[in-house]
């Protein structure tokens, strides 16, 4: 027994030391943590993102005396959400919490954090600190000036047609999300990538393209990327909470691709403000033609089709017979706005719903039975 414990540390310790080496011991975390979750926010480092003086959401005259529709209830209860939002001409109307949540708990935005990125970029293009989204990345990141990566541009990376050579895999632990998400060296990661593919056709989702724009954004305002929501959005929204945004480790940098760590209420003005075009409380916080053309499908080619599904890192879909824009995040966090019905609704929960093909059923029953509920 002493010599098979014996052996079994060496083999350990040399393990460890293989893992330090080759810059994978994030293994050990992907190991024992096993998968991503909406409570993850005290494995990782964070910056506060500040807010200033909150603006309160107005309370419809009948909220929350609509009772849920059986269907919707159930399909909420099913996937384990925690908070479910709804806007109705910007009023909140109906809100709902499960799991001990409320209106100012943490709950991680995952990939919805790349619409707010859509958003910052368009912001900075706005200020002239980005000439426009056919610039070269190359012209802020040094490593991608020099083939095959220096025709790379910010609309590349915008509607993720810049086909980087990076997997997009979420269960294999060798993935470049896995070191992503668990790793500490995300910029290092970050620059050894290539452009592998033709630039501008294929929309090809990949987190890395974020990750770059937020290199970009950090670049260009001279501000950590927390701090330019900050000042752009936070404060100016009236949020009515700070909120917080993984590191890959200390003062390091944010994992812009996800992980902004807020409520059902402050996430919702996300979608308030491109409901409005761009406007809060009358005041331009990013330009109504930038607003407009990120919601529109990017020209590239999905499957073999056109495009339909993507614009400036927004979704763009039909549910529930309607025309929808939208934020979404792994495990079904969604800010759906629906321009039509003057509505946001925002879902934050553990699990989405997809059929066999990736077709988001969730959403459909969300948009559809709270369409039924307060339009018609």
């Amino acid at each position: 027994m002493k010599k098979f414990i014996n052996g079994f540390l060496i083999i350990l310790v040399l393990l460890n030391a293989g893992l330090l080496l080759t810059g994978k011991f994030y293994y050990w975390k992907a190991l024992v943590y096993n998968f991503v979750d909406i409570d993850d926010l005290n494995l990782f480092p964070y910056r506060t993102i500040e807010n200033g003086k909150p603006q309160p959401w107005v309370l419809a005259a009948g909220y929350n005396q609509t009772e849920m529709t059986e269907k919707l209830k159930q399909e909420l209860e099913d996937f384990e959400s925690v908070a479910y939002l709804v806007i109705k001409e910007d009023s909140i109307i109906l809100e709902k919490y499960w799991e001990g949540y409320s209106d100012s708990s943490y709950s991680n935005s995952f990939s919805m954090a790349k619409s707010v990125i859509g958003i910052l970029t368009g912001i900075a293009i706005d200020e002239g600190k980005i000439r426009s989204i056919n610039e070269p990345v190359g012209d802020f990141i040094e490593e991608f000036n020099t083939p095959p990566n220096n025709k790379i541009t910010i609309y590349h990376l915008l509607t993720m047609s810049a086909e980087l050579n990076w997997d997009e895999s979420y269960s294999s632990l060798t993935s470049p999300t896995t070191e992503a998400y668990y790793g500490r060296e995300l910029r290092k990661q970050m620059l050894r990538l290539r452009n592998a593919g033709p630039l501008g056709s294929n929309f090809n989702y990949q987190s890395s393209c974020t990750a770059l724009l937020s290199f970009i954004i950090r670049k260009v305002t001279g501000q950590t990327v927390s701090d330019y929501a900050s000042d752009k959005l936070w404060k100016p929204l009236g949020m009515q909470s700070e909120a917080r945004w993984s590191l890959d480790h200390p003062g390091g940098d944010e994992k812009a691709y996800c992980c902004i760590y807020s409520n059902a209420r402050d996430f919702a003005r996300i979608g308030q403000l491109y409901l409005d075009s761009g406007r809060w409380n009358g005041k331009q916080i990013v330009s109504e033609s930038y607003v407009l053309q990120s919601i529109l499908p990017a020209k590239t080619i999905d499957n073999g089709k056109p495009n339909e599904v993507y614009g400036y890192h927004w979704w763009i879909g039909t549910f529930g017979g309607k025309h929808v824009y939208y934020a979404r995040g792994i495990l079904g966090q969604y800010i759906f706005v629906i321009p039509e019905e003057k509505m946001i609704i925002v879902r934050l929960g553990h699990k989405r719903d997809k059929d066999s093909e990736g077709n988001l059923r969730d959403a459909e029953i969300y948009i559809s039975e709270t369409i039924k509920m307060f339009v018609e």
